[in-house]
């Protein structure tokens, strides 16, 4: 996985994780407490996600500053 796929990837789970901490949000204020649990998981996998291609980006951009 190059650099740019890596941001691309960073991207969309983070839009992602915002999408589902509204929606959580609005759930849990109209009383429907079955989908907060479905909402806020999705949005805690998104985030792990999000840290491990950083972690991933962070490693290539490094490895390629030895390089030089």
């Amino acid at each position: 996985m190059d650099k740019k796929m890596c941001w691309i990837l960073i991207f969309v789970t983070i839009a992602v994780n915002v999408v589902m901490v509204q929606w959580t949000v609005e759930s849990y204020l109209g009383q429907e407490f079955n989908q907060v649990v479905i909402y806020s998981g999705i949005s805690v996998v998104s985030a792990f996600i999000a840290f491990f291609v950083f972690l991933n980006w962070r490693k290539l951009e490094y490895a390629e500053e030895n390089q030089q």
